[in-house]
């Protein structure tokens, strides 16, 4: 694999963004040891942009840095499950055949995102709930709760911002697109 300067620039960004958001004083607690955070918009919005790679590298360091930086330790099953959520994002522009890069994002892009984004959600973090109950021998019932709380939570929160900002990002690439060259 051979990232290019730039690809490695936006995931160090994206990364620094995720991790420094998900910090418990930028989120909203609402379950033991679960809080919403809405760096999970960052998340979505560098899945988006810069599809599945960007998107799992993201969600895995940039959960990292907030794990280190909160005092807690690493938990490696949800920067796993954070990375999964990238990298489901990021199959949106794959999925769209870029769409978005055209300046197109119509309610069916807007369904498709939080479809993928209720999925990533899902499939990373119930990837993190389950090895919880097998490796550290968490209670079922709590991660469990913990895993619906996030995806309901989550989903909701990707969507209304990532529905105001790839409507303003889609928009500006129309503009970009349209621009001709005058003669």
């Amino acid at each position: 694999m051979n990232l290019s300067a730039k690809t490695v620039v936006v995931i160090a960004i994206g990364a620094a963004l995720y991790g420094i958001g998900g910090l418990p004083m930028f989120g909203i607690p609402v379950f033991a040891n679960t809080t919403l955070k809405p760096a999970m918009a960052v998340l979505a919005l560098f899945g988006v942009l810069f599809g599945p790679l960007v998107g799992f590298l993201v969600g895995f360091i940039g959960h990292w840095v907030t794990d280190l930086f909160a005092g807690w330790g690493v938990w490696i099953t949800w920067v796993i499950g954070s990375g999964i959520v990238g990298l489901l994002i990021g199959l949106y522009p794959k999925i769209t055949k870029q769409r978005i890069e055209k300046g197109i994002f119509t309610r069916w892009d807007f369904c498709l995102f939080v479809l993928l984004a209720f999925l990533g959600n899902v499939i990373g973090y119930g990837t993190s709930a389950f090895l919880d109950a097998v490796l550290y021998a968490e209670p079922f019932t709590k991660v469990l709760a913990q895993l619906t709380i996030i995806a309901a939570g989550n989903t909701l929160l990707i969507a209304i911002v990532g529905h105001f900002i790839l409507t303003s990002v889609a928009k500006r690439k129309q503009q970009s697109y349209n621009l001709k060259e005058a003669y």
